[in-house]
């Protein structure tokens, strides 16, 4: 394996020399089956091969490197390179990111793509720098579904008096107050136990979290509500993109994007045959009228317009 970089390769500030290797280390909150964790190891293969072995990605799966609050920290001090996090904690580092867990803001995957690969989520991704954070690029959790262990759910109403696990987010939190739930912010690693000891009594999360963390052996009701699209996010730590040399960051940018594209084909396509295998796994699934569930949770927009700006929420709306 070829660790030179060509003599050409134009040089930046980084203090990573022509053939010294770098590794660089990457966390998520996930099962090593969840597609996170296969678009890392898709990204970590693009980077060794565009950089011909220069540059090395480890990957630290299951929250061994702490939770997604714990991770992005991490990529402020230093301590951690690169992590996959849902939304959920983000908008705690950069508020503006919160608009887009609004409920029922995308109405399919290619209206949230557009949004979220063109200006309006380019825009979003650059707020991170005042933090010392790279946002290389919208990665994909999918559209959120309620599971219990209570009854089924086929209206709003069967939410009310629900204790449900949400992510530490003001918007996801305050959606399930409007629905009469008593929302319930609890760290992931936590969330499996309390199910099964019914300290809680449901959770909500892409088809491909709820069959790869095995929430079916804990909840017995699955609703396909979709109340929010959830993207997430591969970040890196700004320390440690500006030890590499202009090459590099280009590779690590380009290779985040081709990650992205593959990580969000798993996801489709876990979605497609893992709710086949919910079902076969012994969950009775509903399908809500989404429409009743998008008239309840309307005062949700009225509380945060004034902190995400209306102009923004519309702009969003309004993309094809």
């Amino acid at each position: 394996v070829l660790t030179g970089c060509q003599t050409s390769a134009p040089k930046s500030g980084g203090e990573a020399g022509k053939t010294q290797t770098v590794t660089l280390k990457a966390g998520h909150p996930v099962a090593e089956t969840h597609p996170y964790h296969l678009g890392l190891v898709k990204f970590a293969e693009l980077v060794n091969e565009k950089t011909n072995g220069q540059i090395k990605v480890d990957i630290y799966a299951n929250g061994q490197l702490g939770n997604e609050r714990d991770m992005i920290e991490g990529l402020q001090l230093g301590t951690l390179d690169l992590v996959v996090t849902s939304t959920g904690p983000v908008s705690n580092f950069v508020p503006e990111m919160g608009v887009v867990d609004l409920p029922f803001l995308f109405r399919d995957r290619r209206h949230a793509y557009n949004v979220l690969d063109g200006p309006i989520g380019q825009d979003l991704l650059k707020k991170f720098a005042a933090k010392n954070i790279v946002g290389l690029a919208f990665w994909e959790n999918g559209f959120r579904h309620l599971t219990n262990s209570k009854h089924p759910v086929n209206a709003p109403a069967d939410v009310q008096g629900l204790k449900v696990r949400t992510m530490e987010n003001p918007v996801h939190q305050e959606t399930f107050r409007v629905l009469g739930a008593d929302p319930t912010p609890m760290a992931w690693s936590e969330v499996f136990t309390a199910l099964q000891q019914k300290t809680i009594d449901g959770q909500e999360n892409p088809i491909p979290i709820i069959y790869n963390q095995k929430i079916y052996e804990a909840q017995k009701y699955l609703a396909l509500t979709g109340h929010f699209y959830s993207p997430s996010l591969l970040l890196m730590s700004k320390a440690a993109f500006d030890k590499l040399t202009l090459e590099q960051q280009k590779i690590i940018q380009e290779a985040a994007i081709e990650a992205a594209n593959y990580e969000r084909e798993q996801i489709k396509k876990q979605e497609d045959e893992q709710v086949d295998k919910l079902k076969a796994a012994g969950m009775e699934i509903t399908e809500p009228d989404r429409a009743a569930f998008q008239e309840a949770t309307k005062s949700v927009y009225d509380k945060f317009a004034p902190q995400f700006g209306q102009d923004l929420i519309q702009k969003i709306l309004d993309t094809n």
